[in-house]
């Protein structure tokens, strides 16, 4: 009964949505505000209704339905349940109506929070909202209905592919789509302020924590998912430059270009026309990615089939929404004129100014990258491939400018930097990163662009914690407070402020785990059980690991041979250790389970490679020969320490409430005057009010 409520709620959702558009622009346009209001409940109605519609997908899932052709293809009888549970947005079916159901929550949101105040964009906003809204609804009942019967009901279904039967799939996609869809609504204000005329720096104030949460999202959904990468495809890496990771990582990069120039506005009044088209850009990005995914035009263990159909939609709804944003902005652009010009090259201006230029710069090379392959293709008719030493080799020395920049832009004087300001600000870290590299230099390190990441974040790391050494010791001594009481009412004070540091603190940690990958070190072997493999790792550890058998295990959808290891580190016994090969049955699939076993600073990690090919299902292997493949990751566990850090930051600078954040006055927006017995506000005009 709910999969078929979730089919009408579906087609019902799709005349409500456009209906909102016309209310929402027509009520603008007249100034009617009994039709915003209407357009705005539609925003609510269209997420109950896509919540049905996603209830019914799951219950059909839960409920063995494979009479329906996506339930058929995405689910089996003995699959666990929080798979089947998943499967909402395991294939393209399904995922289409999560982006959707995730866009109405956020859109829902927005227009709620909004009820009562910035009437004069939120006509604009919520006709906005509903549109994407709209584009998404007819994808999903025209071109990939996800509530499609089959001419028969098969006994079973074919199953979810393997790669995919991980828990790190009820997490991942999740939050990576959360992450897409949120960056919607900073989106939706900046069509609004744009149509309106409102282009001071309201509309960034309204959407700072909006475009915070997405960057949230965003930055954990891609974390999870190399961690997803390391633990489930079993190669010993986290990131292969595969084109839909780059896809996830283009609006990470706009949105963080971003939040970073979009302080400049704030304080100076400048770059406005830059933050538009950079919202723009952002919201343009995360439907790249969604294409990218699920054209099936690129081949990748991520990736949906081919479905041309998805490819034209989508390529005509980035075109349409292109040129949208830049009719709007050229109509504007006398109003979106700077209030200030750059004044100096030594200031911070200029560094948040090169700090965009630079990630900018990384996210052009990702896109081409990503897409020349493509486009040789698609013109040559050969195919190319542009694999990670590409990406590696453009992308790690813009990485290290941008660690450096972290350090540089936080202390930077405002309009003009003097000589005493850079000698007093930067003396002493310069000094810092540069004994860091002496004394690597000195140990042995030789491998360049891991000495310069370290010195680098040395460097980073001592202007932060001075940063928050003299934020600290100047309020307690004003306040008259201890210092750990002081440190917590100094973050309390300036959340914004104090959590992008922590948030840069995480960063720097995590270039410091990339960096490891330097000195990885790997042997393959094949081994009889009591026989050993040794192997030291780049801090001078030798881990030896003795093979002590194979046993077989009937999993719900699968056989498992399971190698057991006892580990011993320095000659001293640490523990066990198993490693996996599997095979599903639904669908049939081999694949491989990876021992990993983590200190703080790197990671034992154990690959069951091959088996005797006499080991058969069902019973004991009697012949137990195996070959392993055995690495030493050297920090590769402080990417997910700074994983954690930056979660952290984020979620301080969006923290609600606290007192109100000392900070300059808002460029282009002017203080509202005190109100007072006869000073009461005129009535709003219909619509707006």
């Amino acid at each position: 009964m709910l999969p078929e409520l979730g089919e009408f709620a579906l087609w019902i959702s799709l005349p409500i949505s456009i209906w909102g558009v016309v209310l929402a622009f027509l009520g603008g346009r007249w100034g009617r505000g009994d039709l915003v209001l209407s357009a705005e409940r539609s925003v609510h109605a269209v997420l109950f209704l896509l919540a049905v519609a996603s209830a019914g997908i799951i219950a059909a899932f839960l409920g063995d339905r494979f009479e329906y052709w996506y339930v058929s293809n995405y689910s089996s009888r003995n699959l666990e349940t929080y798979f089947k549970v998943s499967g909402l947005w395991a294939g393209q079916r399904g995922s289409l109506v999560f982006w959707a159901l995730n866009v109405a929550f956020f859109s829902s949101i927005a227009v709620w929070t909004n009820r009562a105040r910035n009437r004069e964009l939120m006509l604009w906003v919520s006709g906005t909202l509903l549109a994407v809204l709209a584009f998404f609804i007819v994808i999903t009942l025209f071109i990939t209905p996800p509530f499609e019967r089959l001419p028969f009901t098969p006994q079973d279904g074919r199953g979810l592919n393997p790669q995919l039967q991980n828990y790190w799939m009820t997490i991942h996609p999740p939050t990576l789509y959360l992450g897409f869809t949120a960056f919607t609504v900073p989106f939706a204000f900046a069509i609004g302020a744009l149509l309106s005329g409102r282009l001071d720096a309201r509309w960034i104030q309204i959407t700072r924590k909006w475009v915070l949460t997405s960057w949230f999202f965003l930055t954990l959904g891609i974390v999870f998912g190399m961690r997803w990468a390391y633990e489930e495809l079993g190669w010993g890496g986290y990131w292969f430059w595969d084109p839909v990771e780059n896809a996830s990582l283009l609006p990470w990069i706009v949105a963080t270009a971003f939040l970073h120039s979009v302080m400049i506005q704030e304080s100076r009044g400048m770059l406005k026309v830059w933050n538009m088209v950079l919202v723009c850009l952002t919201f343009i990005m995360t439907i790249f990615a969604t294409f990218l995914t699920r054209s099936g035009l690129i081949e990748s263990v991520h990736s949906f089939a081919l479905s041309l159909e998805i490819a034209y939609a989508f390529l005509g709804f980035m075109a349409v929404i292109s040129i949208i944003c830049l009719v709007l902005i050229v109509w504007r652009l006398p109003e979106l004129r700077s209030e200030r010009q750059f004044e100096s090259f030594l200031s911070r201006e200029s560094a948040f100014l090169l700090n965009n230029l630079v990630l900018l710069g990384a996210g052009f090379a990702v896109l081409w990258g990503t897409m020349f392959p493509l486009l040789t293709e698609g013109l040559t008719g050969s195919k190319v491939a542009v694999g990670p030493p590409f990406f590696n080799q453009v992308n790690i020395p813009i990485g290290l400018i941008l660690l450096a920049l972290m350090g540089i832009g936080p202390v930077i004087a405002w309009r003009r930097a003097s000589a005493r300001n850079l000698k007093k600000n930067f003396m002493i870290p310069i000094g810092v990163g540069l004994l860091t590299a002496g004394i690597l230099a000195a140990l042995g390190m030789r491998h360049v662009y891991a000495l310069l990441t370290f010195a680098i974040g040395a460097f980073v790391l001592w202007v932060i914690v001075t940063e928050f050494w003299k934020g600290t010791r100047a309020r307690a001594r004003i306040e008259g407070e201890g210092a750990p009481t002081a440190f917590f009412h100094l973050i309390r004070r300036n959340r914004r402020r104090w959590g992008g540091y922590i948030v840069h603190v995480g960063v720097v940690v995590m270039f410091m785990g990339f960096a490891g990958a330097a000195f990885d070190r790997e042997v393959r072997q094949s081994l009889e059980p009591g026989e050993s493999v040794s192997i030291q790792s780049a801090f001078g550890h030798e881990y030896t690991l003795t093979y002590e058998g194979i046993s077989t295990q009937r999993g719900q959808n699968m056989w498992q041979w399971i190698a057991l290891m006892s580990v011993e580190r320095d000659g001293r016994f640490i523990g066990p250790m198993t490693t996996e090969r599997r095979f599903y049955e639904a669908p049939p699939q081999p694949m491989t389970e990876v021992g990993i076993r983590s200190t703080f600073y790197e990671d034992l990690y154990v690959i069951l490679a091959t088996l005797d090919d006499r080991v058969g299902i069902g019973n004991e292997p009697d012949f137990q020969r195996a070959t392993f493949q055995v690495m030493v990751n050297p920090l590769v566990p402080w990417i997910w320490y700074g994983g954690l850090v930056i979660a952290i930051g984020t979620l301080i600078g969006l923290w609600p409430g606290g007192p109100v954040q000392s900070q300059r006055p808002v460029a282009g927006v002017t203080k509202p005057a005190a109100r007072r017995p006869g000073n009461e506000p005129e009535p709003q005009p219909a619509g707006v009010g």
